[in-house]
C-alpha cells in the first residue's frame, strides 16, 4: 500500500475503496458503482475541510466501473480517474497499481550528461500502435545506442487516435494503446535493457472532447488571461487550490505508479502562473524529491528555466532548444516563413548556436516582435536538447514531411552525424534514424463538431504559405480527421531491410557509439571544447579528452576547403597530425569513399556535405 493517497481518485485501501473529489459547486456528491454484471450501488461521499467529497465503498474492489454524480442529477467520469476502459466519456475503473509484478529493481537513472533521447508516438511506433507492441522495438533502440524514450502524452483523449496533447484524463494511460499495466510491462522493459523512460505531460490545458473538469470546477479557466487553447486555467487563484494540487500530484503519480523516470513539460511558456511560487518550480522540485528529473519545452530562450531553485531558477533538468533545428534547416532548404524567418542558416549562425545552445539570446526576433532569449553560456551544455526532427518540426508542416526529404542525402548523414557529435544532448524522432520514408502528419478523432473545427483550422493554419495561398494547394493537406492520415504516420519497420537506409541507421550507430565510448564528446562543462567558423567555411569543433583530442569538421552545404594550419582550432595534440576517424562519406554508409580530408597536406575540401571526425 502506498504511504501517500493523492488527493483525488479512487484508492484501494484496507477498508475497501476510498474515493475522494472536488466539486467546487455541488451541494451533494456520491459515488455509482459497477461490480461485474451487477446492478450499481451508490456509495455517499461527505463533505471535508478541504472541500473535497470523500467516502469508503466497503464493497469496492478492483476493477470496479464508478462514475461520480453531482446534486441527484448528472453523471461524470473521474477528473483524476486511472483507466477510462470505454473511452474518455465513459465510466472510470479502479486501478490496483500493485497487481503488476516488477523486474526493475536493479535499475538506476544513467548520468544526464549520457541521455540520449528518442522520440517516439505509441500510436505510430508499430503497427498495432500498443504498449506492449513497443516493447518488441525496444531493442532497435537500444543497438541504436538511445540511452531514453521519450513517449509523447499517454493521458487519455477522446476517439482512437491523437497525438496526445488533446487529453483530458491526465491520470489515465489512453485505453487506445492498452490496460495502464500494459504501459508498466513498457517501462519494465525498458529498463531490463538499460533505456530510461521520460513522459511528455501537458499542464497548460485540457483537450475540448471529452472534458468535464468544467462540472467540477465551473470557471476553471481564466477567460482574460488567454492561451494559444483558450482561458488559462486558475491555477494560482486561492479559490482553486485542488486544480492546483491535481497537476502537482501528476508526475508522482506517474513516477511511482509507473515508475517514470523523467518528464517533459509541454509548452511551459504558456503555464501562466502568478503565485509567489509559480507551479513549474513547485513541479519540478517535487520531481527531484522523487528521484526523477524534468525538461522542459519553451520557446523562450530563457536560462531561468534551467538554473537550479537555489539559483533563482525554475530548476529544469535540460530543455528543448530548438535554435539548433531551425539554422540547420534554413541552412539546408532556405525556408523563410513563420518562426523559420528568424533565422539566416549561415554557418556563422549555426556556430553561434553551437557555441550558446541556443541562438537567440537577447536579439530582436521578427516573430515574436520582440527581443527573445538570455545568456546561457554559462550554463552545461547538457542542458539544451537538441534535435534535428521532433513530432513538432515534422507534424506541424502541412504535409508532415521528415528532413531527409527535404535535402540531399548526404546533407541529411552530415547534419545527422553532428547531431549526435556535439556536446548538447541529442534527441531522435522515431524514425530518422533510418531516414524513414512515412511523413508524420497531425491527426485526430473526434467527435463530428469538434472535427470540423479542427479541419477547417487546419487549412487556415496554412494558407498564408506561398505553397498554400490557392483553394487547389489546400486541398491537398490531409485532413486530421481522416483514418488515413494516422495510418500514412505509421513507421514501416520493413525498410530497415532496405540497403540505402541501412547504411543511414549505421551511421547513427556508429555516431552514437562515439558518442557513449568518448567522454570527450560528453562534457561535463563548457572548458574542454570550442567551435569555430573557419575562413575557408568550414565549421570546426574542437573536443579535448584525457588522452586525445578530437576534431570534427563539417560543411554541410558542401563547395568549401582550404589548409588547416593556420586555424588555431585545428592545431593538432601530437606532432603525429590528425588520424580520420569517421567520414559520413565512406562506403559503409553508403558514400563514394572520399574523405574531405587530406592527412598529407593538412588540408580539407569539400565537395559535397560531409561530416568529418579527426583525432590526434
Amino acid at each position: 500500500m502506498k504511504k501517500d493517497l493523492l488527493p483525488q481518485g479512487a484508492e484501494l485501501v484496507t477498508e475497501g475503496v476510498r474515493y475522494r473529489v472536488w466539486a467546487r459547486e455541488a451541494r451533494q456528491a456520491e459515488a455509482l458503482v459497477w461490480t461485474a454484471d451487477e446492478p450499481p450501488r451508490t456509495v455517499p461521499l461527505a463533505l471535508d475541510a478541504s472541500g473535497y467529497y470523500h467516502g469508503v465503498d466497503h464493497q469496492g474492489q478492483a476493477g470496479d466501473l464508478y462514475k461520480y454524480r453531482l446534486d441527484g442529477a448528472n453523471e461524470y467520469p473521474d477528473p483524476a480517474s486511472r483507466y477510462q476502459p470505454e473511452g474518455v466519456h465513459g465510466r472510470s475503473m479502479v486501478i490496483d497499481p500493485r497487481q503488476f509484478q516488477w523486474h526493475d529493481f536493479e535499475w538506476s537513472l544513467p548520468p544526464l550528461r549520457n541521455l540520449v533521447i528518442y522520440e517516439l508516438h505509441i500510436g505510430t511506433f508499430t503497427p498495432e500502435g500498443t504498449f506492449l507492441a513497443a516493447i518488441d522495438r525496444l531493442p532497435h533502440v537500444y543497438g541504436l545506442g538511445a540511452t531514453a524514450i521519450e513517449i509523447m502524452p499517454v493521458g487519455d483523449f477522446a476517439g482512437e487516435r491523437n497525438w496526445g496533447y488533446d487529453g483530458v484524463c491526465i491520470y489515465a494511460p489512453a485505453q487506445a494503446y492498452g490496460h495502464p499495466d500494459d504501459l508498466r510491462a513498457l517501462v519494465d522493459a525498458a529498463h531490463e535493457l538499460g533505456l530510461a523512460v521520460i513522459l511528455d505531460v501537458v499542464y497548460n490545458h485540457l483537450g475540448p472532447d471529452g472534458n468535464y473538469l468544467g462540472a467540477y470546477a465551473p470557471g476553471y479557466m481564466d477567460e482574460e488571461r488567454r492561451t494559444p487553447w483558450g482561458g488559462a486555467l486558475r491555477i494560482d487563484d486561492p479559490n482553486y487550490r485542488p486544480l492546483r494540487a491535481l497537476f502537482v500530484a501528476n508526475p508522482l503519480y506517474w513516477r511511482d505508479e509507473f515508475h517514470i523516470d523523467g518528464f517533459r513539460l509541454d509548452a511551459t511558456h504558456a503555464i501562466l502562473d502568478g503565485s509567489p511560487r509559480h507551479i513549474i518550480e513547485e513541479i519540478t522540485s517535487a520531481i527531484h524529491e522523487h528521484g526523477g528529473f524534468a525538461i522542459a519545452e519553451d520557446s523562450r530562450n530563457e536560462s531561468r528555466l534551467i538554473l537550479p531553485v537555489e539559483e533563482n531558477g525554475f530548476g529544469f533538468d535540460a530543455v528543448w532548444a530548438d535554435d539548433f533545428h531551425h539554422t540547420a534547416r534554413v541552412g539546408n532548404t532556405r525556408e523563410n516563413e513563420g518562426y523559420l524567418g528568424d533565422f539566416s542558416g549561415t554557418l556563422a549562425e549555426l556556430v553561434e548556436t553551437l557555441r550558446g545552445g541556443w541562438f537567440y539570446r537577447g536579439q530582436y526576433s521578427a516573430s515574436k516582435k520582440g527581443k527573445r532569449g538570455s545568456e546561457c553560456r554559462h550554463i552545461p551544455p547538457r542542458k539544451f536538447v537538441h534535435c534535428i526532427s521532433n513530432h513538432d518540426q515534422v507534424g506541424n508542416r502541412a504535409l508532415g514531411e521528415r528532413l531527409n526529404h527535404s535535402i540531399s542525402r548526404e546533407a541529411y548523414l552530415a547534419v545527422s552525424a553532428l547531431l549526435c557529435l556535439t556536446p548538447y544532448t541529442p534527441m531522435l524522432f522515431m524514425g530518422q534514424e533510418w531516414a524513414a520514408s512515412t511523413p508524420f502528419l497531425y491527426f485526430t478523432n473526434h467527435n463530428d463538431e469538434v472535427g470540423k473545427l479542427v479541419s477547417e483550422g487546419r487549412r487556415k493554419e496554412f494558407r498564408d504559405f506561398a505553397a498554400f495561398n490557392t483553394p487547389a494547394a489546400l486541398d491537398r493537406i490531409p485532413d486530421p480527421q481522416e483514418l488515413k492520415t494516422f495510418t500514412d504516420s505509421k513507421l514501416v519497420w520493413d525498410e530497415l531491410g532496405d540497403g540505402r537506409k541501412s547504411l543511414t541507421l549505421e551511421l547513427y550507430r556508429m555516431c552514437l557509439a562515439l558518442r557513449r565510448l568518448e567522454p570527450a564528446f560528453r562534457p561535463a562543462t563548457r572548458e574542454t571544447w570550442y567551435v569555430e567558423a573557419l575562413a575557408m567555411g568550414v565549421g570546426a569543433l574542437r573536443l579535448k579528452g584525457a588522452e586525445s583530442d578530437w576534431l570534427v569538421l563539417f560543411d554541410l552545404e558542401g563547395g568549401h576547403g582550404g589548409p588547416l594550419a593556420e586555424e588555431w582550432i585545428c592545431k593538432p595534440r601530437g606532432p603525429e597530425g590528425w588520424a580520420v576517424v569517421l567520414s559520413t562519406n565512406e562506403k559503409q554508409f553508403g558514400g563514394t569513399g572520399a574523405c574531405a580530408f587530406e592527412p598529407a597536406a593538412n588540408h580539407a575540401h569539400f565537395n559535397q556535405p560531409e561530416l568529418v571526425v579527426l583525432r590526434s
